[in-house]
């Protein structure tokens, strides 16, 4: 049996395009590839992505390349709806001032170092999201403490890079099953 390629909804955004949206396969066990054409449009998943493809599915290349070039605040903007943050708790995430975010144009990118973390928290948002199979579960799963991160929630330690790999890391775990 052949595995079923995912398909995704392309808008253009500067030198990158967003994939904004498609269909797949059941997010609970990712390793699940087939799954029956009825299910697949009652199963749609939005992803959070700024590049071609959600950022859990590209290269280490793919994203260095994207936060070379600069994220446009348009793609923050659709990342920020998704994962249902507020400039407040984005700022602080990305370990920047509110009027940094907030003061770019639209169709303005920010730079390299302050796209390297947009990227990785995109892929954070786009794994979890794929993992849990809704959006607002892993939004609520990212607000809420865990006791795998001593008592804080995973937005909170996802400012540094250690702290978005062991965010990962747990999602990961929670993929195949391990109590995290």
């Amino acid at each position: 049996m052949p595995i079923k390629r995912k398909k995704y909804k392309v808008a253009q955004d500067g030198d990158f395009e967003m994939a904004i949206g498609g269909t797949g396969s059941p997010a609970t066990n990712r390793r699940a590839v087939h799954q029956s054409e009825s299910k697949k449009s009652t199963n749609a998943k939005r992803y959070v992505v700024i590049g071609r493809k959600p950022e859990s599915h590209m290269t280490a290349f793919e994203k260095m390349n994207m936060a070379r070039a600069g994220i446009s605040k348009k793609s923050l903007e659709i990342m920020k709806a998704k994962a249902g943050l507020g400039y407040e708790k984005l700022a602080s995430t990305l370990s920047v001032t509110k009027a940094t975010l907030i003061n770019k144009k639209r169709g303005q990118k920010y730079g390299r170092t302050l796209s390297e973390r947009i990227v990785g928290l995109a892929d954070i948002y786009s794994f979890g999201f794929e993992v849990f199979g809704d959006q607002r579960r892993f939004n609520e799963w990212m607000a809420s403490p865990n006791c795998a991160l001593g008592g804080k929630a995973p937005v909170d330690v996802a400012g540094s890079l250690f702290g978005r790999e062991e965010v990962r890391n747990i999602i990961g775990r929670i993929d195949y099953g391990v109590y995290s």
